[in-house]
Protein backbone atom coordinates (compact mmCIF):
# COMPACT_ATOMS: atom_id res chain seq x y z
CA UNK A 1 0.00 0.00 0.00
CA UNK A 2 1.37 3.43 -0.72
CA UNK A 3 1.91 6.45 1.68
CA UNK A 4 -1.18 8.82 1.44
CA UNK A 5 -0.17 12.56 1.20
CA UNK A 6 -1.96 15.02 3.07
CA UNK A 7 -2.03 18.79 3.54
CA UNK A 8 -3.54 20.35 6.57
CA UNK A 9 -4.23 23.84 7.42
CA UNK A 10 -5.07 25.08 10.99
CA UNK A 11 -6.01 29.29 10.57
CA UNK A 12 -6.39 30.38 14.38
CA UNK A 13 -7.08 33.75 15.77
CA UNK A 14 -3.15 34.54 15.70
CA UNK A 15 -1.77 32.60 13.21
CA UNK A 16 -1.79 30.09 10.25
CA UNK A 17 0.21 26.97 9.98
CA UNK A 18 0.57 24.38 7.34
CA UNK A 19 1.53 20.70 7.85
CA UNK A 20 2.24 18.35 4.68
CA UNK A 21 2.60 14.80 5.66
CA UNK A 22 2.78 11.44 4.03
CA UNK A 23 1.07 8.92 6.40
CA UNK A 24 1.31 5.22 6.24
CA UNK A 25 -2.20 3.41 6.06
CA UNK A 26 -1.34 0.26 7.75
CA UNK A 27 0.81 1.63 11.11
CA UNK A 28 -0.64 5.62 11.12
CA UNK A 29 2.67 6.56 11.56
CA UNK A 30 3.49 10.43 10.22
CA UNK A 31 6.33 11.27 8.34
CA UNK A 32 6.66 15.31 7.86
CA UNK A 33 7.40 16.56 4.68
CA UNK A 34 6.72 20.37 5.42
CA UNK A 35 5.76 22.35 8.67
CA UNK A 36 5.59 26.01 8.90
CA UNK A 37 3.57 29.16 10.87
CA UNK A 38 3.15 32.20 9.94
CA UNK A 39 1.95 34.99 12.02
CA UNK A 40 -0.89 36.59 10.62
CA UNK A 41 -3.38 38.19 13.55
CA UNK A 42 -6.26 37.31 11.88
CA UNK A 43 -8.40 37.81 15.00
CA UNK A 44 -6.79 41.48 15.63
CA UNK A 45 -9.91 43.69 17.10
CA UNK A 46 -12.24 40.65 16.44
CA UNK A 47 -13.44 40.75 20.00
CA UNK A 48 -13.73 44.54 20.15
CA UNK A 49 -15.71 44.66 16.42
CA UNK A 50 -16.95 41.63 15.58
CA UNK A 51 -15.20 41.83 12.51
CA UNK A 52 -12.01 40.72 10.79
CA UNK A 53 -10.39 43.85 9.70
CA UNK A 54 -9.05 44.29 5.88
CA UNK A 55 -5.31 44.41 6.54
CA UNK A 56 -6.02 41.04 9.29
CA UNK A 57 -7.86 39.23 5.81
CA UNK A 58 -4.81 40.45 3.28
CA UNK A 59 -2.19 39.25 5.63
CA UNK A 60 -3.78 35.58 6.05
CA UNK A 61 -4.84 35.64 2.17
CA UNK A 62 -1.02 36.25 1.47
CA UNK A 63 0.20 33.67 3.58
CA UNK A 64 -2.44 31.23 1.98
CA UNK A 65 -0.83 32.38 -1.04
CA UNK A 66 2.42 30.84 -0.19
CA UNK A 67 1.06 27.72 1.45
CA UNK A 68 -0.76 26.85 -2.03
CA UNK A 69 2.59 26.81 -3.99
CA UNK A 70 4.22 24.71 -0.94
CA UNK A 71 1.06 22.37 -1.73
CA UNK A 72 1.36 22.11 -5.00
CA UNK A 73 4.97 21.72 -4.97
CA UNK A 74 4.39 17.98 -2.86
CA UNK A 75 1.64 17.33 -5.46
CA UNK A 76 -1.40 17.04 -2.96
CA UNK A 77 -5.10 16.99 -4.52
CA UNK A 78 -7.63 19.30 -3.20
CA UNK A 79 -9.38 16.19 -2.28
CA UNK A 80 -6.88 15.20 0.38
CA UNK A 81 -6.69 19.08 1.50
CA UNK A 82 -8.22 20.44 4.53
CA UNK A 83 -8.56 23.65 6.04
CA UNK A 84 -9.80 24.63 9.36
CA UNK A 85 -10.65 28.11 10.83
CA UNK A 86 -11.01 28.28 14.79
CA UNK A 87 -12.05 31.07 17.18
CA UNK A 88 -11.47 34.07 15.17
CA UNK A 89 -13.55 33.22 11.69
CA UNK A 90 -16.28 31.75 14.15
CA UNK A 91 -16.86 34.86 15.72
CA UNK A 92 -16.78 37.83 12.77
CA UNK A 93 -19.75 38.91 11.37
CA UNK A 94 -17.84 38.53 7.58
CA UNK A 95 -16.74 35.24 8.09
CA UNK A 96 -17.91 34.92 4.50
CA UNK A 97 -15.10 37.45 2.68
CA UNK A 98 -12.61 35.29 4.45
CA UNK A 99 -14.39 32.16 3.10
CA UNK A 100 -14.52 33.29 -0.50
CA UNK A 101 -10.46 34.48 0.14
CA UNK A 102 -9.60 31.09 0.86
CA UNK A 103 -11.49 29.31 -2.09
CA UNK A 104 -10.12 31.34 -4.53
CA UNK A 105 -6.75 30.85 -3.61
CA UNK A 106 -6.75 26.98 -2.27
CA UNK A 107 -9.41 25.65 -3.89
CA UNK A 108 -10.88 23.90 -0.73
CA UNK A 109 -13.28 26.09 1.52
CA UNK A 110 -12.38 26.38 5.08
CA UNK A 111 -14.16 24.53 7.80
CA UNK A 112 -15.40 26.72 10.25
CA UNK A 113 -15.00 24.17 13.50
CA UNK A 114 -17.10 24.11 16.80
CA UNK A 115 -14.53 24.20 19.74
CA UNK A 116 -15.17 21.22 20.58
CA UNK A 117 -14.11 19.77 16.93
CA UNK A 118 -11.14 22.09 17.08
CA UNK A 119 -10.58 20.14 20.89
CA UNK A 120 -10.72 16.28 19.59
CA UNK A 121 -8.74 17.25 16.42
CA UNK A 122 -6.23 18.56 19.14
CA UNK A 123 -6.16 15.73 21.22
CA UNK A 124 -5.55 12.88 19.01
CA UNK A 125 -2.74 14.99 17.36
CA UNK A 126 -0.91 15.43 20.81
CA UNK A 127 -1.50 12.26 22.27
CA UNK A 128 -1.21 9.51 19.50
CA UNK A 129 2.25 8.53 20.40
CA UNK A 130 2.22 8.97 24.08
CA UNK A 131 3.49 5.74 25.55
CA UNK A 132 1.23 4.94 28.79
CA UNK A 133 4.15 3.28 30.25
CA UNK A 134 6.32 7.16 30.27
CA UNK A 135 3.57 9.43 30.26
CA UNK A 136 0.24 8.06 32.63
CA UNK A 137 -3.53 8.84 31.16
CA UNK A 138 -5.99 10.29 31.54
CA UNK A 139 -4.47 13.24 29.71
CA UNK A 140 -5.39 16.38 30.18
CA UNK A 141 -4.85 18.12 26.37
CA UNK A 142 -4.72 22.14 26.92
CA UNK A 143 -4.42 24.29 23.52
CA UNK A 144 -4.09 27.62 24.53
CA UNK A 145 -4.24 29.44 21.10
CA UNK A 146 -5.03 33.17 20.21
CA UNK A 147 -8.68 33.25 21.21
CA UNK A 148 -9.27 30.23 22.80
CA UNK A 149 -8.11 28.29 25.02
CA UNK A 150 -9.40 24.17 24.95
CA UNK A 151 -9.61 21.70 27.21
CA UNK A 152 -9.71 17.75 26.32
CA UNK A 153 -9.43 15.09 28.44
CA UNK A 154 -9.42 11.60 27.55
CA UNK A 155 -7.16 8.24 27.33
CA UNK A 156 -7.39 6.37 23.81
CA UNK A 157 -10.39 8.57 22.98
CA UNK A 158 -11.58 11.73 24.22
CA UNK A 159 -13.95 11.70 26.96
CA UNK A 160 -15.12 15.17 27.85
CA UNK A 161 -13.94 18.30 26.19
CA UNK A 162 -14.59 22.31 26.58
CA UNK A 163 -13.86 24.99 24.58
CA UNK A 164 -13.35 28.93 26.43
CA UNK A 165 -12.70 32.22 25.39
CA UNK A 166 -9.37 33.28 27.04
CA UNK A 167 -7.00 33.17 23.93
CA UNK A 168 -3.80 34.74 24.12
CA UNK A 169 -4.87 37.89 22.08
CA UNK A 170 -8.22 38.01 23.46
CA UNK A 171 -7.03 38.60 26.63
CA UNK A 172 -4.41 40.61 25.44
CA UNK A 173 -6.69 43.02 23.82
CA UNK A 174 -9.23 42.86 26.69
CA UNK A 175 -6.57 43.67 29.67
CA UNK A 176 -3.14 44.67 28.53
CA UNK A 177 -4.18 47.12 26.19
CA UNK A 178 -4.52 51.09 26.40
CA UNK A 179 -6.27 52.55 23.20
CA UNK A 180 -5.26 49.65 21.26
CA UNK A 181 -1.18 50.31 22.27
CA UNK A 182 0.70 47.51 24.66
CA UNK A 183 1.29 47.87 28.19
CA UNK A 184 4.60 46.66 28.01
CA UNK A 185 4.96 46.27 31.97
CA UNK A 186 1.89 44.99 33.22
CA UNK A 187 0.55 46.18 36.54
CA UNK A 188 -0.71 43.50 39.17
CA UNK A 189 -4.42 45.07 38.47
CA UNK A 190 -3.74 43.91 34.71
CA UNK A 191 -2.32 40.57 36.02
CA UNK A 192 -4.99 39.84 38.17
CA UNK A 193 -7.73 40.81 35.83
CA UNK A 194 -6.10 38.84 33.01
CA UNK A 195 -6.06 35.82 36.11
CA UNK A 196 -9.52 36.59 36.94
CA UNK A 197 -10.90 35.80 33.46
CA UNK A 198 -8.89 32.55 33.52
CA UNK A 199 -10.23 31.49 36.78
CA UNK A 200 -13.66 32.24 35.62
CA UNK A 201 -12.90 30.41 32.19
CA UNK A 202 -11.80 27.14 34.41
CA UNK A 203 -14.59 27.18 36.62
CA UNK A 204 -16.91 26.55 33.53
CA UNK A 205 -14.07 23.77 32.25
CA UNK A 206 -15.19 22.21 35.20
CA UNK A 207 -18.81 21.69 35.08
CA UNK A 208 -18.09 19.60 32.41
CA UNK A 209 -14.65 18.24 32.29
CA UNK A 210 -13.20 16.46 35.41
CA UNK A 211 -10.33 18.42 35.43
CA UNK A 212 -9.14 16.37 39.27
CA UNK A 213 -8.88 13.23 37.32
CA UNK A 214 -6.01 13.95 34.76
CA UNK A 215 -2.52 12.47 35.46
CA UNK A 216 -0.44 13.89 32.47
CA UNK A 217 -1.15 17.79 31.62
CA UNK A 218 0.01 18.62 27.83
CA UNK A 219 0.56 21.70 26.43
CA UNK A 220 -0.04 22.58 22.82
CA UNK A 221 0.70 25.80 20.69
CA UNK A 222 2.64 28.80 20.26
CA UNK A 223 2.46 29.85 23.85
CA UNK A 224 3.36 26.40 25.46
CA UNK A 225 6.30 25.40 22.81
CA UNK A 226 8.05 29.12 22.87
CA UNK A 227 7.68 28.83 27.10
CA UNK A 228 9.32 25.03 26.11
CA UNK A 229 12.55 26.46 24.40
CA UNK A 230 12.89 29.39 26.91
CA UNK A 231 12.95 26.53 29.58
CA UNK A 232 15.49 25.10 27.57
CA UNK A 233 17.56 27.84 26.92
CA UNK A 234 18.05 27.24 23.37
CA UNK A 235 19.73 29.48 20.99
CA UNK A 236 17.40 29.09 18.18
CA UNK A 237 13.91 27.00 18.04
CA UNK A 238 14.20 23.80 17.78
CA UNK A 239 11.06 21.24 17.40
CA UNK A 240 13.20 18.48 18.21
CA UNK A 241 14.15 19.26 21.57
CA UNK A 242 11.10 21.42 22.68
CA UNK A 243 9.13 17.79 21.75
CA UNK A 244 8.24 16.10 24.96
CA UNK A 245 10.32 18.24 27.14
CA UNK A 246 8.83 18.92 31.02
CA UNK A 247 8.39 22.38 32.58
CA UNK A 248 8.10 22.12 36.11
CA UNK A 249 5.36 24.54 37.88
CA UNK A 250 8.30 26.25 39.68
CA UNK A 251 9.90 26.98 35.99
CA UNK A 252 6.54 28.46 34.78
CA UNK A 253 5.54 30.39 37.17
CA UNK A 254 9.27 31.93 36.87
CA UNK A 255 9.15 32.49 33.52
CA UNK A 256 6.06 34.37 33.49
CA UNK A 257 7.30 36.81 36.09
CA UNK A 258 10.23 37.13 33.80
CA UNK A 259 8.32 37.60 30.69
CA UNK A 260 6.05 39.84 32.78
CA UNK A 261 8.76 42.14 34.12
CA UNK A 262 10.87 42.10 30.98
CA UNK A 263 10.41 45.59 28.26
CA UNK A 264 8.89 44.65 25.11
CA UNK A 265 13.09 44.45 23.45
CA UNK A 266 13.99 42.29 25.94
CA UNK A 267 11.05 40.10 25.09
CA UNK A 268 11.65 40.21 21.51
CA UNK A 269 15.55 39.67 22.17
CA UNK A 270 14.81 35.72 23.53
CA UNK A 271 16.36 33.36 20.53
CA UNK A 272 12.96 31.53 20.20
CA UNK A 273 10.28 34.10 19.98
CA UNK A 274 8.58 34.68 16.95
CA UNK A 275 8.29 38.25 16.37
CA UNK A 276 4.71 37.64 15.95
CA UNK A 277 4.46 36.53 19.51
CA UNK A 278 5.91 39.14 21.62
CA UNK A 279 2.89 41.44 22.53
CA UNK A 280 0.85 38.40 23.23
CA UNK A 281 2.91 36.33 25.29
CA UNK A 282 2.50 37.67 28.73
CA UNK A 283 -1.45 36.90 28.69
CA UNK A 284 -0.44 33.47 27.50
CA UNK A 285 1.92 32.28 29.96
CA UNK A 286 -0.49 33.72 32.27
CA UNK A 287 -3.09 31.69 31.30
CA UNK A 288 -0.84 28.39 31.09
CA UNK A 289 0.12 29.41 35.01
CA UNK A 290 -2.87 29.61 36.25
CA UNK A 291 -4.22 26.53 34.61
CA UNK A 292 -1.40 24.69 36.30
CA UNK A 293 -2.03 26.69 39.55
CA UNK A 294 -5.42 25.71 39.84
CA UNK A 295 -5.02 21.79 38.77
CA UNK A 296 -1.87 21.59 41.37
CA UNK A 297 -0.07 19.66 38.48
CA UNK A 298 3.64 19.57 38.92
CA UNK A 299 4.80 20.04 35.16
CA UNK A 300 3.59 20.53 31.85
CA UNK A 301 4.50 18.13 28.83
CA UNK A 302 5.02 20.34 25.86
CA UNK A 303 4.14 19.06 22.94
CA UNK A 304 4.87 19.66 19.02
CA UNK A 305 2.05 17.84 17.36
CA UNK A 306 -1.30 18.61 17.64
CA UNK A 307 -4.38 20.11 15.84
CA UNK A 308 -2.29 20.10 12.68
CA UNK A 309 -1.24 16.96 12.83
CA UNK A 310 -5.16 15.34 14.17
CA UNK A 311 -6.20 17.03 11.47
CA UNK A 312 -4.04 14.86 9.16
CA UNK A 313 -4.80 11.71 10.43
CA UNK A 314 -8.43 12.43 9.56
CA UNK A 315 -7.82 13.56 6.50
CA UNK A 316 -6.29 10.34 5.76
CA UNK A 317 -9.04 8.05 7.49
CA UNK A 318 -11.68 10.20 5.55
CA UNK A 319 -9.78 9.67 1.88
CA UNK A 320 -9.29 5.58 2.61
CA UNK A 321 -5.71 6.43 3.62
Amino acid sequence: MTMSRVAAIDCGTNSIRLLVADLDPNTGALTELDRRMEIVRLGQGVDRTGRLAPEALERTFAACRRYAGIIAEFGVPPERTRFIATSASRDAENRDEFVRGVVDILGVEPEVITGDQEAEFSFTGATKELAPGTFAPPYLVVDIGGGSTEFVLGDAHVEAARSVDIGCVRLTERHLTVDGALIETPDPAQVAAVRADVESALDEVARTVPLERARTLVGLAGTVTTLGGVALDLDAYDSSRIHHSRIPLPQVRDLTDRLLTATHDERAAIPVMHPGRVDVINAGALVLLTIMERLGTEEVVVSEHDILDGIAFKIAADTGG
